[in-house]
């Protein structure tokens, strides 16, 4: 299967990374940490004067009707420039959800304003459990008449202090099955019920807490049927935990630049310490893991543009990405030896930001398990004796 650009997806990376390269240096992010916002609403306007916030849109409601391949080759350059923008959770996570269920009159209200970047969307999913799970969500939505009242608590909410509307995923029925009984929401972030509180995290990216307290949302804010709204959310959730792995690929190509870089710049007992053959042996495991991870990840982002069936393709490209972003960011820490583990070198920006990435929208234990659940047919099977740690071969049930 041939994953090469064509020439607009091209250009597009080529503008793209030119315009964060002089944007979204290293000294921007750092500023970003420090912000009470967490990103700039001046360069947020200026990507709405590119076009990008459209990008996925169609045109009709001002989009530039791209597909997700175009989407991934955004996330790339976004992820080599660590882009501190709401970008995913409007764009990807709440607007796409609109566009695929909401109403035709939500779509003509709300989606024009993401792509001007007068909207900004937080999507408010995880609770205490930590589940990414559809039966993990046990916020409450209680029917009284023509309005819902919201109780319960959110956690790791990204994006939501700076957001003018939160999506809110709460139970509406309990049922046999746990995917039913879900409702999504879009609430005014101002609505005196919603309290905030900032999350300190590793990477300082203004993660919060959310707690809803008798919320009163009308039935005309709920986006997509009632008690159908995990359905609803499937492909944006799905969307944005592919361009979370190419966010993932993005940073870790640039990672293996900074790295081969320094091999052959830093000069230790008398020679460049890329003459070693350890450092070597790393360079060409971060040069591996990334390839690796361009394939899966656009193999998942083509069937997704295309509409096919890609749950095992999207699990495969969080779990192995994950895994494999971690591994990089590890290795650039061996090369760059003490000096990558100061505060003033950018390799520890890109192992923060990368473990935020590694960690939203499931783990790559938590998509491994899903990877797991869809094999069918398939059983380990171990002979009677036979030492468990020597026997790894998979057979197909006859």
């Amino acid at each position: 299967m041939d994953f090469s650009l064509n020439e607009q997806q091209e250009m597009l990376k080529k503008v793209a990374r030119g315009f964060l390269e002089k944007e979204c240096p290293e000294s921007f992010v750092r500023t970003m940490e420090i912000d009470t916002k967490g990103y700039s609403p001046e360069l947020w306007f200026k990507m709405a004067d590119l076009g990008w916030l459209g990008l996925p849109f169609p045109e009709k409601h001002n989009g530039m009707g791209g597909n997700i391949v175009d989407l991934a080759v955004l996330f790339e350059e976004m992820g080599r420039a660590m882009l501190p923008s709401p970008y995913l959770s409007t764009v990807v996570l709440g607007g796409l959800t609109i566009l695929e269920s909401g109403s035709e009159d939500q779509r003509c209200e709300l989606i024009p304003k993401i792509v001007k970047g007068e909207l900004i969307i937080s999507l408010a999913l995880t609770e205490p459990s930590a589940s990414w799970n559809s039966d993990g969500i046990q916020v409450s939505a209680i029917q009284d008449g023509d309005k819902f009242i919201i109780n319960g608590t959110k956690l790791f909410v990204h994006d939501a202090l700076v957001a003018d509307k939160i999506l809110c995923v709460a139970r509406t029925a309990e049922g046999e099955m746990s995917d039913y009984g879900i409702t999504l929401f879009l609430i005014d972030s101002n609505n005196s019920g919603i309290s905030f509180e900032i999350l300190e995290t590793t990477a300082e990216d203004k993660q919060c807490e959310i707690n809803f307290y008798n919320v009163i949302v009308p039935a005309s804010d709920i986006i997509g049927n009632i008690h159908q709204g995990w359905q609803s959310l499937r492909r944006a959730l799905q969307v944005g935990t592919v361009m979370l792995c190419s966010q993932m690929t993005g940073a870790g190509h640039k990672l293996l630049e900074l790295v081969l870089d320094y091999a052959k710049t830093r000069i230790q007992f008398d020679q460049y310490i890329g003459v070693n053959q350890y450092v070597q042996e790393q360079c060409i495991n971060i040069f591996s893991r990334v390839e690796g991870s361009r394939a899966v990840t656009y193999k998942a982002a083509y069937k997704l543009s295309e509409c096919k069936p890609a749950d095992m393709e999207v699990s495969i490209a969080k779990a192995w990405v994950s895994a494999a972003h971690e591994f990089a960011c590890r290795s650039a820490h061996q090369v760059f030896a003490g000096a990558g583990y100061t505060e003033d070198s950018i390799i520890p920006l890109y192992t923060k930001r990368g473990k935020v990435a590694q960690l939203y929208l499931g783990d790559a234990t938590h998509h491994r398990k899903k990877i797991a659940q869809q094999m069918d047919g398939w059983t380990l099977k171990i002979p009677k004796g036979e030492p468990l740690g020597l026997w790894n071969r998979v057979q197909t049930e006859s």
